[in-house]
C-alpha cells in the first residue's frame, strides 16, 4: 500500500509512551480539535514513509474497548465507523501483561493489529528478554521494538503496519474460549443475532453477544433500536446472564476477563524470560522517598518553590525584551499613525491591550516547559498520589487531584480541560464538589495578573509570592470542597485507586513539543480572544468622550499655560478626564462604591469586569486604561512601571487584587463547561456567585486588615 493512502490509528493504555511515538511519527505536523459531540481529544498529524504522508489519527488513552468511558467509546466508535487501514497498539513492554489486555480486545474485534512493543530500554534494563517474533506468532499480530522517545524502531513500525494493511483487507475476530458455560451462552446469543440475515459488520455476531454478556451499555442500547430484535435478544440476554451468575457465582464480566488474562499469562510464559530475580527496582526505589508520608510532601513543596525559582528567572530576560518590543511598537505606531481615534485605537487597544499579555508568553512558555518535565518523568502521578491522601480528608476523590492540577494546581494549566477531567469520577457528589472548586485553582489566565502585579511590587521575593499564592489557592479549595461536602454535597466518598507509570527521561524534542502546543494556544487566545475584548474595551473607554463644554474649559486652561511642562501637565488631566467620562469610565466609577472598601480604584473595576470573559482581560484592559491617560509620546513605560511608579497603587492592594483575581467568578467558557457538565445553569451560576462573594469577602479581609496592621 502506497505510504501517501495509508491512515494508522495509534491507541495505548495511558503512560505506554503512546504520545511519544506520536510526536516521533508526526513532529510538529499535528493537529488538535474535539470528537463530533463530545469533548474528548482528537490528535491526528502527518508522517512521512516511502516518499509519501501517512496519516496518524492519535486515538484517546484507554485500557478497555468496553463503553465504561467517553474515551473508551470514543476509540471504539472511529474504529468500527472510520475502519483505519491498520491499528498500532503501544505497549509498555516493561509491563507487558496488563498492557496486552487491550491487545486483545482489538484482536477480539478483528480489526488488523501491529504491537509496538514500547520502551524496550527498560524493560531490558528490568532483565526482561522478549522474543517478539514467537509472541507475535502466538498472538497474531506482528512485534516490533521500539523506544519511542528517541525514535528507535519508528520505521520499522511504519513498514510493518504497511505490510499489514495491504494484506488485510477483512476483519478477522480472535475467537477466544471463556470457559464452558460464557461458552455457551455465546453460543445461543450469537445464533439469535445471526437470525433473520441480519448484518452486523464489521462487528460480527459473536463480538457482539461477547459485549453484550458485558453489559455495554452502548452495544444495548443499539441493539434496542430494533424492536423486533430487542424483545427476543434481552430476556435471553438476562437468562444467560443469571445462569453465569448463579453457577459461577462471579458477574460475566469478571470471567471473561479472567480468561483474556489466562490467555495472556501463556503466550507471556512462552515468549518472556525474566533474567533477574523480582526486586525493588529504581522507580520503586524513588517512591519509596518521593512517596512517603512525611518526606513527599516536603518534597513536593521544595520541587514546586524550585520550578517557580526557575520560571521566574529563566524568563526575566526575555520578558524585558517583549516589553522593550512592544513599548518600541507603540512609539513607533505613534510616530507613523496621524494623531487621532486610529492611532489611539492601534496604539492604546491593541499594542498595549494585547502586548501586556503578549509580554508574559516566555514565563507561560517556562511554566509550561517545568510542567511538561514533571508530566513525562512521571513525576505528575506521584503528586496526585500524594496530594489524594489530603484530599480525602475534604471530601474529595482521588481523581480530583488530577482535574485540580490540570485546572492549574502547580500554576499554568486551564480551569475547562480540569472540569472535563472530572468525568472519571464515579462519585457524582465527589464530581460535583471537584467541578465546583478547579476554577479557584491558578489557571494560566491569571498568571499574566501575577506577573504583571509581582513584577511591579514583589520584585525581590517573586518565587516565594508565586509559592505564596499556590498554597492559598490550594487550601481555599480544600476549604471551599470541605464546606460544600458539609452542607450542600453530603455524603461519603468512593474508594480510588491510582495507577504509577514507571519514571522516564524525557526526551528534548517532546518537552519542546508539550511546551510549544501549550503556549501556542495562550499566543492564539492572545491574538483573538484577548483582541476582540481588548478593542472593545477600548471603545467603552473612549466613547463617548468629554461633553463639548468641558473639553472647551480644557482647551482653554491648556492654551493659557505659561510653559510646556504646564501644557503637558493639563493635556494629560484631559486625557484623564475623557476617560472618566467614557463609558466604562462611569461604569468603573460607579462600582468604587463597592470596591472602595478593597482599595480599587475605577480602572481596576473596569479591568475586573473584563475578566468575566477572560482573565488576561484583566491585564489588556489595564494596559488600555493607563496608555489612554498617558500623552507623552517619548515616555515608553511598561505597565508595570506605571503601576509601580502610580500613588494610587501599593503592595498592599496589589497582593488584595491578587487575591481577588484567583477566586472571582470563573471564565465564561468555563461557566459554559460547568453549565454542560452539571446538566444546567443553576450550579454553573452558584459557581459564578459564591467565588465571587468569597473574593470579596477575602479581598476586603487582606485589604482593611492590612491598613489596620500598618501596610500598604
Amino acid at each position: 500500500m502506497a505510504g501517501a493512502n495509508l491512515t494508522i490509528a495509534l491507541a495505548g493504555n495511558p503512560n505506554s509512551g503512546k504520545t511519544s511515538l506520536f510526536n516521533a511519527l508526526t513532529g510538529a505536523r499535528q493537529h488538535v480539535g474535539n470528537y463530533p459531540g463530545v469533548t474528548v481529544e482528537k490528535k491526528w498529524g502527518a508522517a512521512k514513509f516511502q516518499g509519501g504522508e501517512v496519516t496518524v489519527v492519535d486515538l484517546p488513552g484507554t485500557y478497555s474497548l468496553t463503553a465504561y468511558s467517553p474515551e473508551e467509546l470514543v476509540a471504539r466508535d472511529y474504529l468500527v465507523q472510520e475502519k483505519p487501514d491498520v491499528v498500532v497498539h503501544v505497549v509498555d513492554a516493561a509491563n507487558l501483561e496488563r498492557n496486552l489486555y487491550l491487545a486483545v480486545q482489538f484482536l477480539e474485534l478483528g480489526v488488523p493489529l501491529v504491537i509496538a512493543l514500547n520502551m524496550m530500554d527498560v524493560a531490558e534494563a528490568r532483565g526482561l528478554r522478549i522474543d517478539e517474533q514467537k509472541l507475535g506468532q502466538l498472538l497474531g499480530a506482528p512485534m516490533v521494538p521500539t523506544v519511542a522517545r528517541t525514535g528507535k524502531g519508528v520505521q520499522e513500525l511504519l513498514a510493518t503496519a504497511a505490510r499489514v494493511a495491504a494484506g488485510r483487507q477483512e476483519w478477522r475476530p480472535l475467537e477466544l474460549s471463556y470457559g464452558h458455560d460464557v461458552d455457551h451462552a455465546l453460543t445461543e446469543l450469537t445464533a439469535n443475532l445471526e437470525a433473520g440475515g441480519r448484518d452486523w459488520q464489521p462487528l460480527g455476531p459473536r463480538w457482539v453477544g461477547l459485549k453484550l454478556l458485558e453489559n455495554d451499555s452502548e452495544i444495548k442500547k443499539q441493539v434496542s433500536r430494533d424492536p423486533v430484535l430487542a424483545a427476543e435478544t434481552e430476556p435471553l440476554r438476562q437468562r444467560l446472564w443469571d445462569h453465569i451468575k448463579n453457577t459461577m457465582d462471579d458477574d460475566p464480566e469478571g470471567i471473561i476477563a479472567d480468561h483474556r488474562y489466562g490467555f495472556i499469562s501463556g503466550l507471556y510464559r512462552q515468549a518472556v524470560t525474566e533474567t533477574r530475580q523480582q526486586r525493588l527496582e529504581l522507580s520503586d526505589r524513588i517512591d519509596r522517598v518521593l512517596t512517603n508520608r512525611l518526606l513527599g510532601p516536603a518534597f513536593l513543596l521544595a520541587i514546586l518553590y524550585g520550578v517557580y525559582e526557575f520560571v521566574f528567572w529563566a524568563s526575566e530576560a526575555p520578558v524585558g525584551w517583549f516589553e522593550q518590543f512592544f513599548g518600541w511598537l507603540g512609539g513607533a505606531a505613534e510616530a507613523v499613525i496621524p494623531e487621532g481615534l486610529f492611532q489611539s485605537l492601534i496604539v492604546s487597544g491593541v499594542i498595549d491591550g494585547v502586548g501586556g499579555v503578549l509580554g508574559f508568553a516566555p514565563l507561560i512558555a517556562f511554566m509550561f516547559f517545568a510542567i511538561a518535565i514533571m508530566e513525562d518523568t512521571g513525576y505528575m502521578a506521584r503528586v496526585a498520589y500524594i496530594l489524594d491522601r489530603l484530599l480525602r480528608h475534604f471530601g474529595l476523590h482521588g481523581n480530583s487531584v488530577i482535574a485540580m492540577i490540570v485546572s492549574g494546581g502547580i500554576s499554568g494549566g486551564c480551569a475547562v480541560p480540569g472540569v472535563m477531567a472530572t468525568r472519571t469520577l464515579k462519585d457524582p457528589k465527589a464530581r460535583l464538589a471537584t467541578i465546583l472548586t478547579v476554577p479557584l485553582m491558578n489557571c494560566g489566565a491569571k498568571l499574566p495578573v501575577y506577573a504583571l502585579l509581582i513584577g511591579a511590587f514583589f520584585a525581590s521575593q517573586q518565587a516565594n509570592m508565586l509559592f505564596a499564592l499556590t498554597l492559598i489557592s490550594w487550601g481555599l479549595a480544600l476549604l471551599a470542597a470541605r464546606v460544600l461536602r458539609w452542607t450542600l454535597l453530603k455524603g461519603e466518598t468512593a474508594p480510588f485507586v491510582m495507577e504509577l507509570p514507571p519514571y522516564r527521561l524525557p526526551t528534548l524534542k517532546g518537552l519542546l513539543i508539550h511546551t510549544w502546543e501549550r503556549t501556542w494556544q495562550y499566543v492564539k487566545k492572545a491574538g483573538t480572544v484577548i483582541l476582540g475584548v481588548s478593542v472593545i474595551m477600548w471603545a467603552l473607554m473612549t466613547f463617548p468622550g468629554l461633553p463639548q463644554e468641558r473639553a472647551a474649559q480644557w482647551e482653554s486652561r491648556i492654551s493659557a499655560a505659561q510653559s510646556q511642562e504646564a501644557k503637558d501637565g493639563l493635556q494629560h488631566q484631559m486625557a484623564q478626564d475623557a476617560v472618566r467620562y467614557s463609558a466604562a469610565g462611569r461604569m468603573g466609577h460607579a462600582l468604587t462604591y463597592v470596591t472602595a472598601p478593597l482599595g480599587f480604584d475605577w480602572r481596576t473595576n473596569v479591568a475586573l469586569v473584563g475578566g468575566f470573559a477572560a482573565k488576561e482581560v484583566v491585564v489588556a484592559t489595564m494596559g488600555t486604561a493607563y496608555s489612554l491617560g498617558e500623552v507623552d509620546p517619548e515616555e515608553s513605560q511598561s505597565l508595570g512601571e506605571r503601576l509601580a511608579k502610580d500613588s494610587a497603587w501599593n503592595p498592599l492592594m496589589a497582593f488584595a487584587l491578587m487575591i481577588f483575581v484567583m477566586v472571582y467568578a470563573p471564565c465564561f467558557v468555563t461557566v459554559v463547561m460547568i453549565r454542560r457538565e452539571t446538566g444546567g445553569w443553576p450550579w454553573a451560576l452558584f459557581a459564578m456567585g459564591y467565588t465571587t462573594v468569597l473574593a470579596y469577602v477575602l479581598a476586603l479581609l487582606v485589604y482593611q486588615g492590612g491598613r489596620l496592621l500598618g501596610l500598604g
